[in-house]
């Protein structure tokens, strides 16, 4: 089992995102049996918050549902428990490393490093209300990502 977590600052847009469109590939690619996937947040602000509803919005648009889903910070356990820990943007990155042990620095990773894009980052969707280029990135990042992790 690959255990995988998205990370954002809120967790109600871009690892949300991140969490449900890899959930879909892998159902499509018929191994869903070999993954766990998740999100969280560095932030504490959206709490229990539903996805954000133009995210969700946009999920929607690609048949993809994130009912039942709801914001939940980043833990230190999360270091333990997860292979792979992968942020969206740089100060995601930074803040993940406060929070995790530096044993688990090797597992934190750029989602668009999966793209061939390694020194960019998933814009923001809350401050550039561009849900669409979110999505673009996300889809690249998390295809690039299952094509390393299950080549077939």
């Amino acid at each position: 089992m690959i255990r995988i977590l998205f990370i954002c600052h809120g967790n109600i847009c871009r690892s949300p995102m991140a969490e449900f469109v890899l959930k879909a590939l892998v159902q499509k690619a018929g191994c869903a049996d070999r993954f766990d996937i998740a999100s969280a947040a560095t932030s504490s602000e959206e709490l229990g918050n539903s996805v954000y509803p133009p995210a969700r919005r946009k999920l929607a648009e690609h048949g993809i549902s994130c009912l039942g889903k709801t914001a939940r910070q980043l833990t230190k356990q999360d270091g333990a428990d997860y292979d792979l820990l992968i942020g969206m943007d740089r100060a995601n990155i930074r803040n993940i490393l406060r929070i995790m042990d530096v044993e688990q620095s090797h597992k934190v990773h750029l989602l668009l490093e999966y793209a061939g894009r390694p020194h960019e980052e998933v814009a923001d969707p809350w401050y550039t209300g561009d849900f669409e280029q979110t999505w673009q990135d996300v889809l690249a990042g998390c295809q690039g990502l299952l094509s390393k992790l299950n080549p077939n």
